[in-house]
């Protein structure tokens, strides 16, 4: 009876030893920084607030191409978004990031993108990180295709994080279809995007290059607007 104690007690303990190794490895596993993303940390703040400069000056200029009738284009970099991300978000619109996140980065390839930023929940400090898959898949529908998720080098569950996109959709009120591709989840998102007194906006290229992102589409007159000028053009012939 008492080797069985004994026994009893070494087991118990072994079990509980190998628990805490395990809670020990998960924990250091949850603490390593992707490499993309410490890489993009250590840009120096000058260069972070010059490119968030040029980011605010293409955005207001793609702005102002969008309202006018024809054809827009613009190019943003990887250095400028995340200059906006590092200084911008960061002094004005800190507030729209998720209660617990912060320092969001990303970095561009083509036809990919990461992104990565600082979490703290219930005391449990880690990086989290997102591997998608971007393209347009015909005018005004974005399909993005969500490749991984990751807490450190943990996977983390796909469930959360689709009924986070599902509940953004709905703030927006976008519509979103969902697909599969190779058993990972794709987001269609359909975009209907109309500016000054209903103009209709069509985005017909999402391209991902290396370190860059290139938009272009169209904006056209009002259809009811269109109607009215046929309609005077009949009357005065």
């Amino acid at each position: 009876m008492k080797r069985f104690l004994v026994l009893s007690v070494v087991a118990l303990g072994a079990v509980i030893l190998l628990a805490a190794l395990t809670l020990v490895g998960i924990w250091r596993a949850s603490q390593v920084v992707p490499d993309f993303y410490a890489e993009a940390l250590r840009s120096a703040p000058e260069a972070q607030r010059i490119a968030s400069e040029t980011m605010l000056q293409k955005t207001a200029a793609l702005a102002s191409d969008v309202r006018k009738q024809g054809r827009w284009e613009a190019l943003f970099t990887e250095e400028e978004i995340n200059g906006w991300l590092a200084v911008d978000l960061r002094e004005n619109h800190a507030g729209s990031l998720p209660p617990g996140m912060a320092d969001p980065r990303v970095v561009i390839s083509p036809g990919g993108l990461q992104m990565a930023c600082r979490s703290e929940q219930a005391g449990i400090e880690t990086v989290l990180s997102m591997t998608l898959d971007v393209y347009l898949a015909e005018p005004n529908v974005l399909g993005i295709r969500i490749c991984g998720v990751r807490a450190g080098v943990i996977p983390l569950p796909m469930k959360n994080v689709l009924e986070k996109i599902a509940e953004i959709g709905r703030q927006a009120s976008l519509k979103i279809q969902w697909q599969q591709a190779d058993g990972e989840p794709v987001a269609m998102i359909h975009l209907r995007p109309t500016i000054d007194e209903g103009k209709p906006v069509v985005i017909e290229t999402v391209e991902l290059g290396e370190r860059e992102i290139y938009l272009s589409g169209t904006t056209s007159e009002p259809e009811d607007a269109s109607i009215g000028q046929d309609a005077s053009l009949s009357h005065d012939r």
